[in-house]
């Protein structure tokens, strides 16, 4: 299915990479690892129904990593002839020479290696035209203006296709590679005039375009957020519970795996340093890595260095049970490496006191009264001291049912605190990227205002 789509096949791409390999033998490199890659894109953008945008994109690249013991140099390319490649590996071969040694450099073990990676069915082609992806975005925003009078601009929708394979190897027998695709639809529409404006947004993104959420669905939610926020008000300095709405819990996971990443701990730039084997969350809390879901944005059967992934349990009953390493940080710190060289696979946030009904409204009336937070600005966390403070809007909540929409406020805490202050997480999943939670509900926050 694939070669349909691609310039060269998986097959072709595997004979590349092992022509680098040889051509890092022959030049005198220790050990040497690649990574080939193709892909082709469609992006068109709308704006009241009018074309703005349209851009398809084609490109291709090698990157290989040469090593001389413990020196290594890297370099690229986006010509696949014989002779580029030899130049490239040339290249990286001669930026070795003269880097300072490393102890810390070097391939992954061959033991780590994935060595026969599964299928995990990451490939949907989208044959859709330029013509079919702007009709597309259109009924997306016009379903946002039918919603009410008041919904009368828009900052566009916008349909993404992409679709690209790849193969890595390295000089320790590891190969491997796979075609996967991704695929979104979203709009902005915005409501109110003159200086009661206020927009909104959402969107779905998916691998197989077949379970993407309706453009009409997808148009009528992005509304009905804009119009919820019409009329907000400001609050006045206060301390009382926050729920973060599901795509911003998504944003707290992320804020975790950063403090406790290869990168930040080595460096002694993280507020979660030497948390290995420490409550870092109430006992109720499980954080889960399943990089096997078939399907899933977040699957892979080995990481950027060849490295097998594993399903794991990252966070047990609060306890922190792993970092996300690579080969480099893990040997850094003394460790072995997770398989999360490039990231994170299929985070999932939950709760053991999450029950079935814990939706949206019932996480409201959890809260009680205090503030839903939905939009967040600026980049206000420290992961240094775990001191958070940012920018927001949503919405003052009494006695769990939404009174009116707020903004101008400023929320503050420190990561460390917030995180052992989640007392509720709701049934409310919501996927971004490659990681799943509901809303979360902090016990307590400083919310700045008036």
């Amino acid at each position: 299915m694939s070669d349909s789509v691609f310039t060269h096949s998986q097959d072709q791409l595997k004979q590349l990479a092992r022509d680098v390999l040889a051509f890092a033998r022959e030049k005198g490199g220790s050990d040497a690892a690649v990574e080939i890659s193709e892909g082709s894109g469609l992006s068109v953008s709308v704006r009241k129904s009018a074309i703005e945008t349209i851009e398809q994109n084609k490109d291709k690249g090698m990157g290989v990593t040469v090593f001389i013991g413990k020196k290594r140099g890297n370099a690229s390319t986006s010509d696949f002839s014989p002779a580029a490649l030899r130049a490239t590996v040339d290249a990286a071969y001669n930026i070795a020479r003269f880097t300072a040694e490393d102890d810390c450099a070097g391939l992954a073990d061959a033991d780590m290696l994935e060595m026969a990676p599964r299928d995990l069915k990451l490939f949907y082609p989208w044959t859709i035209s330029t013509e079919e992806a702007v009709a597309l975005a259109q009924r997306a925003e016009a379903a946002a203006f039918a919603v009410d009078a008041r919904v009368s601009n828009s900052e566009g929708a916008g349909v993404h296709v992409q679709q690209s394979h790849f193969v890595a190897a390295n000089s320790r027998g590891f190969i491997g590679g796979y075609p996967y695709s991704r695929h979104t639809l979203s709009v902005a529409p915005i409501a109110g005039k003159g200086k009661h404006m206020q927009r909104d947004d959402w969107y779905s993104s998916v691998r197989d375009a077949r379970k993407m959420a309706s453009p009409e669905a997808i148009g009528r939610y992005a509304a009905e957020r804009a119009l919820a926020r019409l009329h907000a008000r400001k609050l006045s300095t206060r301390t009382c519970p926050v729920l973060f709405e599901a795509p911003l819990a998504a944003g707290l996971l992320g804020a975790f795996v950063q403090a406790t990443s290869g990168g930040a701990l080595y460096r002694k730039s993280t507020f979660l340093l030497d948390s290995l084997g420490q409550s870092v969350f109430p006992s109720h809390v499980q954080i889960k890595e399943d990089p096997h879901v078939v399907g899933a944005v977040g699957s892979a059967p080995f990481d950027e260095e060849g490295v097998r992934t594993v399903k794991r349990d990252v966070v047990k009953d609060g306890v922190l049970q792993g970092y996300f390493l690579s080969t480099y940080s893990a040997r850094k710190l003394g460790m072995q490496t997770t398989g999360n060289a490039g990231g994170s696979h299929n985070l999932s946030l939950t709760s053991t006191l999450t029950r079935k009904g814990d939706d949206f409204e019932a996480m409201l009336r959890k809260l009680g009264t205090g503030l839903l937070v939905t939009e967040l600005m600026g980049q206000g966390t420290n992961y240094v001291t775990g001191d958070y403070s940012r920018g927001a809007s949503g919405y003052w909540v009494e006695n769990g049912v939404i009174q009116y929409p707020v903004e101008e406020i400023t929320i503050a805490g420190n990561m460390k605190e917030m995180f052992q202050q989640i007392v509720g997480i709701g049934s409310d999943v919501l996927v971004r990227g490659t990681k799943q939670t509901g809303s979360i509900l902090i016990e307590k926050m400083v919310v700045a205002g008036n």
